[in-house]
């Protein structure tokens, strides 16, 4: 990577041609080609990020279809615990994103999202094109924060305990929606925010900036529509109750009791 296109929106391959999928493509240049399902990879571009706009059901078909010597120009953005995921496909240290925006129907303008507490927006990347990523959410008037790997890693776990938090507080209550676990519900979401903060610090090391429980509580408030539903398990909060389980195994306390109570609840243990 050259200096030259290191920050430039430069002609890329998109492989997912659903609302993120098409919305990378609408912020991006002559050149771009989007990937749909069943298609043949690209020949063009040669070089560049490969963006993965895709469900992380399919993301190890993704690596099969891609190129050996191209897997490593991957940008995977999904959300959920990734990394152990990447670790195990050799692709640990590939360019990740934290994506804090949204794309409410296929075509439309993503919605950055931004806080009274963070108006400078909370989507992250970081790895070998993360300039180049931010240079294309930049060139579709959403923020981005380029970030080295330790920063990134308390990011990451930020943005997972709160979709792991709004979602398991919000099934608790029928027809609930992220607004009202942020608001009715509040007292709930942050008891289980704060024990899953000290508990992934207790559980990997991991360090988080200061405020983290307001930022989550700010960014739920600029997403009140969503629905809550524990969804995609073993990438959200199967996670952290797989680091239950493992203290328990080895005679320790369950560092996240509320949150494994919480899940017997709904029935998804």
């Amino acid at each position: 990577m050259t200096n030259a296109t290191k920050g430039e929106v430069m002609p890329s391959i998109i492989i997912g041609g659903g609302r993120v999928g098409q919305a990378l493509r609408d912020m991006g240049v002559e050149g771009d080609v989007v990937v749909r399902r069943g298609e043949a990879f690209p020949s063009e571009p040669k070089t560049g990020p490969i963006y993965v706009a895709t469900r992380n059901d399919v993301l190890e078909d993704v690596i099969k279809n891609c190129p050996a010597d191209r897997r490593e120009d991957l940008v995977f953005m999904q959300n959920g615990m990734l990394q152990q995921f990447l670790d195990a496909q050799g692709l640990g240290a590939n360019t990740q994103a934290l994506i804090y925006f949204a794309v409410a129907a296929l075509g439309d303008k993503p919605t950055d999202g931004v806080t009274e507490l963070n108006p400078e927006g909370l989507t992250a990347a970081t790895g070998k094109w993360a300039d180049a990523v931010a240079a294309r959410f930049h060139n579709g008037d959403l923020s981005c924060h380029v970030l080295d790997a330790p920063t990134y890693e308390g990011s990451m776990y930020e943005k997972l305990i709160w979709i792991c938090a709004m979602m398991l507080v919000g099934a608790q209550h029928e027809g609930a929606k992220v607004g009202d676990v942020a608001t009715t519900y509040k007292d709930e979401v942050v008891a289980l925010i704060e024990e899953l903060l000290s508990g992934t610090t207790a559980c990997t090391g991991a360090k988080f900036a200061p405020g983290a429980v307001d930022r989550l509580i700010a960014y739920a408030k600029t997403v009140a529509h969503f629905p809550c539903g524990v969804k995609e398990f073993p990438w959200r909060n199967g996670y952290f109750y797989g680091l239950s389980e493992k203290a328990i195994a080895d005679g320790k306390s369950d560092p996240f009791p509320t949150h494994t109570a919480l899940l017997k609840n709904i029935g998804a243990i």
